[in-house]
């Protein structure tokens, strides 16, 4: 069987033996059944918001310049496989899990995350010649609830960032307090590319959310925080210590960051010796996850942060999963 996700991520349940859900989509939003809202802080895709009852897909924009590539989304459980549409030199758009020990390790230690690698080569059908492809990595994960999902696509073989994208998504609603405070916690996975020379890593990290759902009048207060940052080569080799710097990513704190659906979005932003050191966005959604007791149980994001690193500069795109 294979299964879109572009329509609904929860196909990723494969990954987690803990998660049978899906999502039918029968609860998109229509004009009648949508919040508007200020947007202080642009969400990815569209501006129109799903109430707090229904699924939420987001997916980062195609800006032209690389960004928001991804097309179609598929995956495929009985080889686990995943099928990227719109990247060239990506092989037969058919990603494979990694499965080489150093890398293995880490998808391990992000429990609920995944890798997956294109093809290295293509062979051309009339003349037989190897042609050798680009390399492209993919991050898949899923909670253990089934109830919220992401992925990441990125490439580190252009000498500018390249192409790729991003998808994160609730399945089902959520039911947000209106008095008190929550703390999440839970595992971040990323990558990272590269402006001016073609190179591709991995980040792993803990994530730590707390949300005030008294305060802000116009929003809930959120903070966040991404610690014990690692970073890795693209074989899975550890190679924090090349760093001098690798700071905890935070969130601003301040009014307008959460909306009445559940989803959040702000400033990221890292500090060095009392000086920003990195800076970007941070997405989000809160859900129910599958415990009917706790209300607003787990949380998913996407962090997108650039910090210059010797003279070139670096993006990492990291998704984070965290539960009460």
């Amino acid at each position: 069987m294979i299964t879109r996700f572009a329509i609904a991520l929860a196909i990723l349940g494969a990954l987690s033996a803990c998660n049978g859900n899906t999502s039918s989509g029968d609860d998109e939003s229509t004009d009648e059944d949508t919040v508007e809202e200020p947007d202080s802080f642009p969400l990815p895709g569209s501006r129109v918001n799903p109430t707090a009852s229904q699924s939420i897909t987001r997916m980062e924009v195609d800006d032209g310049a690389g960004n928001g590539m991804i097309v179609d989304p598929t995956y495929d459980p009985d080889t686990d496989t995943f099928y990227v549409d719109n990247l060239a030199f990506d092989g037969a758009n058919t990603y494979a899990r990694a499965d080489f020990s150093p890398l293995a390790e880490i998808t391990g230690a992000l429990g609920p995350f995944a890798v997956y690698e294109n093809a290295d080569t293509v062979t051309d059908p009339v003349n037989g010649d190897v042609i050798p492809q680009l390399q492209h990595k993919a991050i898949y994960a899923v909670s253990q609830s089934g109830q919220t999902e992401l992925a990441i696509v990125r490439t580190g073989a252009f000498v500018d960032y390249g192409f790729g994208g991003f998808v994160y998504q609730r399945n089902g609603g959520v039911t947000i307090p209106t008095s008190g405070q929550a703390s999440y916690s839970g595992s971040y996975g990323g990558l990272r590319d590269y402006q001016g020379t073609g190179k591709i890593e991995y980040s792993t990290a803990d994530a730590q959310v707390y949300i005030d759902f008294e305060d802000y009048n116009e929003g809930d207060g959120v903070r966040g925080a991404i610690t014990d940052r690692r970073i890795y080569d693209s074989n899975g080799v550890d190679i924090s210590t090349d760093y001098v710097n690798i700071p905890t990513i935070q969130f601003e704190i301040g009014p307008g960051v959460a909306r009445s659906n559940g989803e959040m979005s702000g400033t990221a932003f890292s500090m060095v010796d009392g000086a920003t050191h990195e800076t970007g966005s941070f997405y989000a959604v809160l859900s129910d996850g599958a415990d009917n007791d706790v209300t607003a149980e787990e949380i998913v994001g996407i962090i997108v942060i650039e910090g210059t690193v010797g003279d070139t500069l670096a993006r990492e795109t990291g998704g984070f999963m965290v539960t009460r």
